[in-house]
């Protein structure tokens, strides 16, 4: 796949605790981003944040939380993001789960593979 100049970045903002049919919801998107042959995903754990109810998450032991902000980064053409955005509808719908979902533009310099691994 070549992409190259214009494409459009997704970010996705959820917890980690987030689940769909006892699976996490980052794991649920990923999976359908590769199935639909998106450019490339990425999935970030976070260290702290906090989201519309105004609650710290972190990970400092004192304040231990099992519900660390994670994003769900995915870049591809306009298109190919835009078809995606029902999905990504769904799945927040069908969690029940907050989150924040943004989009941007994009410039991509490079896009290839590395060296195969024999």
């Amino acid at each position: 796949m070549k992409l190259t100049g214009e494409a459009q970045l997704l970010r996705i903002f959820l917890g980690e605790s987030d689940l769909i049919h006892h699976h996490p919801v980052w794991e649920h998107l990923l999976t359908e981003a590769k199935a639909q042959h998106l450019a490339g995903c990425t999935v970030w754990k976070c260290q702290a944040g906090f989201g519309a109810n105004s609650r710290i998450h972190t990970n400092k032991l004192v304040e231990f939380s099992s519900d660390l902000p994670v994003v769900v980064e995915i870049v591809d053409t306009e298109e190919k993001i835009s078809a995606f955005l029902p999905f990504v509808d769904q799945v927040f719908e069908d969690a029940e789960c907050g989150g924040l979902v943004t989009l941007e533009k994009a410039q991509v310099r490079m896009y290839k593979p590395g060296k195969t691994q024999a």
